[in-house]
């Protein structure tokens, strides 16, 4: 990688980077994901395409931030944002220049965490979210292997684990259930957006959260429909309406590697190809970008007054009943 290459990521808008990570920006600022944070002490500065945390002085600038937040290398995390924004790079070579400090890495340790997915647990609030606001099937919960917990400020978190085609866990998604923060004198009407808990997603150190429910594929037979769906909850709305699907984790994530995995699925299986894009350019885009990789990719339509497939989902159901 020459200077040139280096430069362009670093040029890269530093709040897309922190966002495509996981991070929710809000006026320039985040909660800090290095610290237990509650109150946005993390702060971006466009000027100088720079992040800062005034409570524990993480700082730095695009690849500093991935190599931070994904316990990657330098040279990683460089790889990692080429590959996240259809940079190509030429063949690696180490110059004094492009040199960091040695870098701990950790990567994702799944024996901490698949015992939680042994015995499925499910509080309160996520019965509530899956059962009665999402009306999931319960075999598709039990499939999923989905699970909650508390965490020591007693907010309640839906467990979602990543498994790729052999079964091996890759990664977990944390979903927070507080309810949404509605807007000042409204009531509150949508399960997503900020809350009052904190910020809506969390990921352990490590976890390569790519292309949801793998293991699907090892189902499929000659001539059966794939669903793709646009994040965890689209899927399990497929599933649940009895089609076998898969998901991107959203519009913005569609990584290299994911791609190179359709690509193999799509020249080993003779199936064809689904999907409900959501209703809006992200979503439109993401169709697009997949029917690059897989030509005969079918898109189906959702309603005026549905925006993803879970809302067309529970608009059927109350249709039947």
């Amino acid at each position: 990688m020459d200077k040139f290459e280096l430069q362009k990521l670093r040029d890269l808008p530093i709040e897309g980077v922190a966002e495509r990570l996981g991070l929710r920006v809000v006026r320039h600022k985040a909660l800090c994901p290095f610290h237990d944070d509650h109150h946005a002490s993390l702060s971006f500065k466009v000027s100088k395409n720079t992040f800062r945390c005034f409570v524990c002085d993480a700082k730095g600038g695009t690849i500093d931030l991935v190599m931070r937040f994904l316990n990657k290398d330098f040279r990683e995390a460089c790889r990692w944002l080429a590959d996240e924004h259809n940079i190509i790079l030429d063949e690696w070579k180490c110059t004094p220049e492009c040199t960091p400090e040695p870098t701990p890495l950790c990567t994702f340790d799944a024996t901490r965490y698949e015992r939680f997915f042994e015995r499925p647990w499910l509080s309160p609030e996520a019965r509530r979210f899956l059962f009665e606001e999402r009306r999931l099937d319960p075999r598709v919960v039990r499939w999923c292997r989905l699970t909650s917990w508390r965490d020591r400020q007693g907010t309640p978190w839906l467990q979602i684990p990543y498994y790729d085609r052999e079964g091996r866990l890759t990664g977990v998604q944390n979903r927070n259930l507080t309810p949404s923060k509605p807007p000042r004198g409204e009531a509150f009407h949508s399960p997503s957006g900020e809350t009052e808990g904190g910020p809506r997603f969390r990921f352990p150190q490590g976890s390569q959260c790519g292309i949801y429910n793998l293991p699907v594929l090892n189902m499929l037979k000659p001539g059966d429909e794939l669903y793709i769906a646009e994040g965890a909850s689209d899927c399990w709305s497929l599933l649940s309406a009895g089609h076998k699907a898969i998901a991107i984790p959203s519009a913005t994530l569609l990584t290299r590697h994911d791609v190179e995995q359709l690509s193999i699925v799509n020249c080993e299986l003779s199936i064809s190809y689904h999907m409900y894009p959501d209703r809006d350019a992200p979503g439109e885009r993401l169709f697009l970008q997949l029917q690059q990789v897989l030509p005969s990719l079918v898109h189906h339509q959702l309603p005026p007054d549905c925006k993803d497939y879970s809302e067309y989902y529970l608009k059927k159901l109350r249709v039947k009943s």
